[in-house]
């Protein structure tokens, strides 16, 4: 492995680290030699691999700022955080909006952003070579049709990300985001199943009607998302910081 992509000998904290891509990131990460902290929701933090410390904090309760903080007072020194955890709220316009499901979303995936990035900043600070790198969406730029709340709230992460990276780079933690697009993770693939229930396309037609849309001819995967998470939490991209990198097989 070239050496500016080595991440051996460091700590990452991952938040929604049980499934999905904060699942792809962690274990890629370990296999860069990384330290893992992974954090999730009590009922399923018992889900993570073996030989990842496991930590259980709902981002949505109100407690969860203070455990954030106290699990980084614990830790002491952070060198890597993935602020990957979020819902994705069903389909809805935006004459069908839902208060409670939206104060819960916004909560999860943009105060929960703020709050983790804001609990671990000693922490990354600490380690002399912090690096940040949150979850937001190619939805942060531009917008799909019955996901009002989804796109509102990762349009807030690009804002967070970037009013971070001001705050934190004279501590020398850079703060960057993914943005991927389309990628079938079990999760998405349930989202589409139940649409097509509701009288949308089969799963199959759908996602092969997304990968066409794609200069690669393909979606993008897990593991295209997962190594984009090392590439900006390494040197590699030193430079790098308030930046949005999207993973999404050059969607048109």
């Amino acid at each position: 492995m070239v050496e500016n992509l080595s991440l051996r000998g460091r700590r990452a904290v991952v938040t929604g680290a049980a499934r999905g891509l904060g699942r792809a990131i962690a274990a890629r990460l370990a296999e860069a030699g990384t330290e893992i902290i992974a954090v999730d929701l009590p009922d399923i933090a018992n889900d993570l691999p073996a030989g990842f410390q496991t930590e259980a904090i709902d981002l949505a309760d109100d407690q969860a700022l203070d455990q954030l903080a106290e699990l980084a007072d614990r830790l002491e020194t952070v060198d890597i955080l993935i602020a990957n955890a979020g819902l994705v709220p069903p389909w809805r316009g935006i004459d069908q909006l839902d208060l409670e499901e939206w104060d819960r979303v916004m909560r999860v995936n943009v105060f929960g952003v703020a709050a983790t990035i804001g609990a671990f900043a000693g922490a990354l600070e600490r380690s002399g070579r912090g690096a940040v790198v949150a979850m937001a969406s190619i939805n942060g730029y531009k917008a799909h049709p019955k996901q009002v709340l989804y796109t509102a709230s990762k349009h807030a992460v690009i804002g967070v990300v970037r009013a971070a990276a001001l705050d934190l780079g004279a501590r020398n933690i850079r703060v960057n985001a993914l943005a991927p697009g389309p990628i079938a993770t079990e999760a998405l693939i349930g989202r589409v199943q139940n649409r097509h229930e509701a009288g949308g396309p089969p799963p199959d037609e759908a996602f092969s009607g997304l990968a066409a849309e794609t200069a690669l001819g393909r979606l993008a995967t897990e593991t295209d998302v997962a190594n984009a998470a090392v590439f900006l939490a390494c040197e590699a991209s030193g430079g790098m910081t308030g930046v949005v990198l999207p993973v999404e097989a050059g969607l048109a």
